[in-house]
């Protein structure tokens, strides 16, 4: 029997590996397995948010009615109790589950590979469930995309897969939330494609498209086919009506830039209060249920509000108001420590807009356009389209969300125009910008990213050939026969800086060495033009320089004294080192997640790559210092820092690191070798 079992264990292995060797039909089984886990996850996510709704509330949903009902100390206490719950959840837990979530995803995608946490599963799913649940202004829809793709990055990671294919299923679980939140299969495949992965290769398409259409059967078959908003049908009335369209897109741009900046204002302000973090969701809740006794419109998701603007059942005034109590409300939810999404808030912000632009239209040229409540919908899209610069998603998610076609010319010229103008008046989009703050740009050239990312002092000489510059012109050019250096650094009084003299000046008057031995020193020579650099100057602007002048080492001055110098071949070392590591760290960290977990990985013939936490003799120190492939005959491939006041540490391999207590190494090398290290 034992014997029976084994070759049934084997076959299962074999086959598996077969089926993982064919990349297309793997990757279509687990993009259908996420899909299944997506859809489910969606409809947990949206009971858990209605369940905390009536323990807070005593209701199902944020019924105007029946919020306004309630006492005033309810209203107020409601949400900083939830702001009391959330901030430990997060500061403890996952601090990544702050905020609106796509960011985070879209940056693991770019810089780690697709690893993302598994615990993030939990804890973004009930941070932001308590954030909607007790009246936080924002939308779940950010929330799914991070619990999805976090629920993708799991499955791969549990099969091992490499760094492209776990960003392909991170894009899958991300494609799943959004169709099993909206019932919207082909919008939630684009927002993968557009907005997570930023491509649309024939590789990914498969899957992802496979996981969203899973999920919306999954939502549908338990709760049905219904558009997520009950549009009245409207149409394109008359030609003219695409001139108040086109402006609706122009006002949409500037709402959704508005938006971006407005969010960020909140979040620097709440950062620099001098409170302890976890009071700050806390105050934030305090504020939103004060704002929520004059305008209930704000608490949660906002969907009855959207609602009545589609179906033109709001007054202008009141619409133009809530445009800018749910912006604000909307940034202090998320710039407090909040858990939760700006996609929905884009939607109702959206909606208000055009439902009070096309007030005003309908007003005046009733008979050539339609209600306010076709401006609010195509509204909606066109501020989701100028807040995320995605345009194709901002149109098919709102025409699979109303299930309404006949609008859908108005709809593509307004979210055009909208992005065009947002794109124009600010580069970053709501995502984009969250990741530009903390130094990453995502769409810059590798180039440039890698060396705007790298100062000056990292690839600083500290020790150039100088020259003083009473020098004699005969000891200069014996100087410059024996030396390989084509600059030269004239210096006086120890390190003040004169000036530089470069080879091919030198070459100019070389033939009349004879008699201007006894006329000219090297002071009188150095170029005080010459271009240079300073220690707070990046790399790239030293590229840039050098590419422009033809030269190959430049000064770095600080106050007009000579600190050092840069080298273009060392700065293009340094290129190439950061480039191989963001590889590394991009390929290994599936390695690293699987390490994390077994310690170590048979790599064949004697090769293995383990983890270990870094020996109390390297500890600071660098691996330059160390020489740990000479000393110990391994190759240490990533350095994990250790964790600073319960925040992860970030993956680092430069040589110069100086190494800490509580850092782990990934290193690989022969089994033998790498013992003796570990013991």
């Amino acid at each position: 029997m034992p014997g029976l079992l084994h070759k049934i264990g084997t076959a299962l292995r074999v086959n598996f590996l077969r089926v993982k060797s064919s990349d297309h039909v793997f990757m279509i089984l687990v993009g259908t397995l996420i899909g299944l886990g997506g859809g489910f996850i969606a409809l947990g996510f949206r009971h858990l948010i209605r369940l905390i709704q009536r323990i807070a509330y005593g209701t199902w949903s944020f019924d105007l009615e029946a919020v306004r009902a309630l006492p005033w100390y309810i209203l107020i206490f409601i949400p900083a109790i939830g702001g009391l719950l959330v901030g430990p959840l997060v500061y403890r837990l996952a601090r990544e589950a702050k905020g609106h979530g796509v960011p985070e995803v879209m940056e693991s995608v770019a810089l780690r590979g697709g690893v993302i946490r598994t615990r993030l599963v939990l804890v973004k799913a009930l941070a932001s469930a308590i954030t909607i649940g007790t009246g936080g202004s924002v939308g779940r829809e950010g929330p799914i995309v991070q619990i999805g793709s976090a629920f993708g990055s799991s499955v791969g990671q549990m099969f091992r897969v490499s760094a492209d294919r776990l960003r392909t299923l991170v894009g899958c679980g991300a494609a799943a939330g959004i169709a099993g939140t909206f019932n919207a299969p082909i919008a939630g495949a684009l927002f993968s494609l557009e907005v997570i992965l930023g491509e649309f290769g024939v590789s990914q398409f498969s899957p992802i498209v496979i996981s969203s259409v899973v999920s919306t059967i999954v939502t549908r078959s338990l709760i049905g086919d219904m558009p997520a908003f009950i549009v009245p049908g409207y149409e394109l009335v008359s030609a003219y009506e695409m001139l108040p369209y086109a402006v609706l897109g122009l006002a949409a741009g500037v709402v959704g830039v508005g938006f971006s900046m407005i969010l960020y204002r909140a979040e620097d302000a709440f950062e620099a209060l001098p409170i302890p973090e976890l009071s700050k969701p806390v105050l934030g809740g305090l504020i939103i249920g004060s704002i929520a006794l004059v305008f209930p419109h704000i608490l949660g998701v906002g969907y009855q509000t959207i609602d009545m603007a589609l179906a033109g059942k709001m007054t202008w005034y009141l619409m133009l108001v809530l445009v800018f109590v749910k912006l604000t409300a909307t940034s202090i939810t998320i710039g407090s420590g909040g858990s939760g999404g700006i996609f929905a808030p884009s939607l109702f912000l959206g909606a208000l807009t055009g439902g009070f632009l096309g007030n005003w239209v309908h007003q005046y040229f009733p008979t050539q356009t339609a209600g306010p409540g076709a401006y609010a919908m195509v509204g909606m899209g066109a501020v989701v389209a100028a807040t995320t610069h995605a345009p194709l998603t901002a149109i098919i998610i709102i025409f699979e969300m109303t299930g309404d076609y006949k609008i859908i010319p108005a709809l593509m010229a307004a979210c055009v125009i909208s992005t065009l103008l947002a794109t124009r008046l600010k580069r970053t989009s709501i995502y984009t910008e969250k990741l530009r703050r903390r130094g990453i740009e995502l769409f810059e050239p590798l180039e440039a990213d890698v060396m705007r990312r790298q100062p000056v002092s990292s690839a600083i000489t500290r020790e150039p050939v100088v020259v003083s510059q009473q020098t004699p012109f005969r000891d200069l050019v014996d100087l410059v026969v024996d030396s390989p250096q084509n600059e030269f650094f004239v210096v006086k009084d120890g390190r003040e800086y004169v000036g530089t003299i470069s080879v091919r000046q030198l070459r100019r008057v070389i033939l009349d060495r004879d008699w201007l031995d006894q006329l000219i020193i090297a002071g009188d020579m150095a170029d005080i033009t010459y271009p240079s650099l300073g220690p707070q100057d990046n790399l790239d602007l030293a590229m840039k320089l050098f590419a422009q002048e033809h030269i190959e080492e430049l000064p770095v001055l600080e106050e007009s004294k000579l600190v050092g110098s840069v080298r273009k071949a060392d700065v293009l070392n340094l290129y190439n080192r950061e480039v191989m590591r963001r590889d590394l760290s991009s390929g290994f960290h599936g390695a690293l997640t699987w390490v994390e977990k077994t310690k170590s990985i048979d790599l064949g013939e004697g090769y293995v790559m383990a983890e270990l936490e870094a020996p109390s003799h390297f500890i600071g120190k660098t691996l330059r210092e160390l020489n740990v492939r000479s000393t110990h005959g391994v190759e240490v491939v990533l350095i994990k820092q250790a964790k600073k006041e319960g925040k992860e540490g970030g993956i680092v391999s430069p040589a110069d690191y100086r190494m800490e207590h509580g850092d782990v190494l990934l290193i690989a090398g022969r089994r033998d070798q790498v013992k003796r290290l570990v013991l």
